[in-house]
């Protein structure tokens, strides 16, 4: 993956383009800060199913009922 500077990527946009559509990724960092990512559309996670895991979880009546003490101090590491 490489790291260019912004007045980089505007000088080169055609170049870094026709890099990213070979299917390399591209950062472009503000003042050695990375800022954005080119990645070529096709890498784009896919869209989400909703309800795979309908009928496969148990989530029990009583889930948000408060924790008792022993169980919140448990919780928060004391």
């Amino acid at each position: 993956m490489q790291t260019i500077n912004i007045h980089e990527a505007k000088t080169h946009l055609s170049r870094l383009l026709e890099q990213v559509a070979g299917g390399e990724e591209i950062i472009i960092a503000k003042a050695g800060k990375p800022v954005a990512r080119l990645v070529p559309l096709d890498a784009q996670p896919k869209k989400r199913r909703l309800g795979l895991l309908k009928g496969k979880l148990n989530v029990p009546d009583d889930f948000d009922t408060p924790l008792t003490d022993d169980e919140l101090n448990a919780f928060e590491g004391r």
